[in-house]
């Protein structure tokens, strides 16, 4: 039995739960059409304030598989956010995504654990990569 690919989300496995934190609409939209068309379920968020938010929706965490978070964003910003996942989600593995990148800076986030820090725009194979080696790395160390 062959699994179709319609708009049917009945049965549809997808590969992970990914979260995206930009302010640009664009960069979110890129980004979801490319994960969404790699297999993998992705939420947006437009600032680390309402990713807090969207993840403590309800009465269960949303369960995420990978964060990608910009880092200059408005309200609480993405380096706010990233301590704030690390801290209450130690298992979900973080990616940056940045317009402005900085050496020292994606030195701090590596040595943090962030997964890989990426520079937009970001290649689609990068992005796909990055997300597929978050989700092996979290596999690896839930066993």
């Amino acid at each position: 039995m062959s699994e179709g690919t319609g708009g049917m989300f009945s049965g549809h496995e997808t590969k992970g739960r990914v979260l995206i934190v930009d302010d640009e609409p664009d960069v979110r939209k890129v980004v979801k059409m490319t994960l969404t068309k790699a297999g993998y379920d992705v939420i947006e968020a437009e600032d680390g304030e309402k990713a807090i938010a969207a993840i403590k929706e309800g009465e269960n965490p949303l369960l995420l598989d990978v964060i990608i978070s910009d880092i200059r964003m408005p309200k609480v910003n993405g380096v706010e956010a990233i301590n704030y996942f690390q801290q209450q989600w130690p298992s979900v593995p973080l990616i940056v995504l940045t317009g402005f990148p900085d050496m020292e800076m994606a030195t701090g986030f590596l040595k943090k654990g962030i997964v890989d820090y990426l520079v937009k725009p970001v290649e689609k194979e990068k992005l796909i990569g990055a997300v597929a080696k978050a989700i092996d790395q979290r596999e690896i160390t839930r066993l």
